[in-house]
């Protein structure tokens, strides 16, 4: 699919992942009481420029606290949920979190809970690893599935539908023409899942803390005014 040509090589982050979860593990064993780290969600209509805000904000995430923090997507949580060495590190603080998973499994309608297994997994490593923080989880209904999480904030880009031609047919070389059909297709697919599965509707917009238009910001201004929104509300 030239879409998958979007989201970035999954090896290349793996070793960020694997950092994560050690410094995640060193803290858990620390006798220091510590706040919650938060969570971040990136949530797009197709076309926008998700990934390169997610990475930059990583960067001024990491330097502002100190930590460690992991950018989540759709290929790389498949990716844990495929290696089962990768998959127990994340899952292994549920626990007694299993309680919060319950209740937001609870909300979605009944044929996610019939029909989706794998999203269902899926969802068990979103809730972890954002129960946890210092992630950034983009697109994949995250700002519902974790809207009940007091953690986490979400955020959304979107854009005109020229932006948009424009980004996926220089990203995938592909005629404007064809750009257009792929990215009504695309938001189709993804509303209908968000409507049929999670019970929601993506478009609203009060699932969100800030909306932001890709026409008007760029990746820098996007991700300093998230980083500097969390760190403020967290303060």
């Amino acid at each position: 699919m030239p879409e998958n040509l979007l989201i970035p090589s999954v090896d290349l982050r793996i070793a960020s992942l694997e950092e994560y979860n050690r410094r995640q593990k060193v803290k858990a064993f620390s006798s220091q009481k510590q706040q919650q780290p938060p969570c971040i969600t990136i949530s797009r209509e197709f076309g926008c420029e998700a990934y390169p805000v997610a990475e930059r904000l990583r960067e001024l995430m990491i330097h502002e606290s100190g930590d460690e923090w992991v950018v989540m997507d759709k290929a790389l949580l498949e990716e844990v949920a495929r290696r089962h060495n990768i998959s127990e590190e994340v899952l292994q603080n549920l626990g007694e979190k299993n309680r919060i998973l319950n209740e937001v499994l609870a909300t979605f309608s009944q044929r996610w809970k019939c029909d989706s297994d794998h999203f269902r997994l899926l969802s068990s490593h979103m809730i972890s690893l954002a129960t946890q923080g210092n992630v950034i989880i983009v697109g994949r209904g995250s700002a519902i599935i974790t809207r009940h999480l007091e953690n986490c904030f979400h955020f959304k880009l979107f854009a005109s539908l020229e932006f948009k031609k424009a980004s996926i047919a220089r990203r995938l070389n592909m005629s404007t023409e064809e750009a257009e059909k792929l990215i009504e297709r695309k938001q189709a697919q993804r509303d209908k899942f968000t409507s049929n599965f999670l019970g929601q509707e993506a478009r609203d917009i009060s699932h969100y803390h800030l909306l932001f238009n890709n026409d008007r910001n760029s990746t820098e201004e996007i991700a300093y005014t998230i980083a500097d929104y969390v760190n403020r509300k967290c303060a």
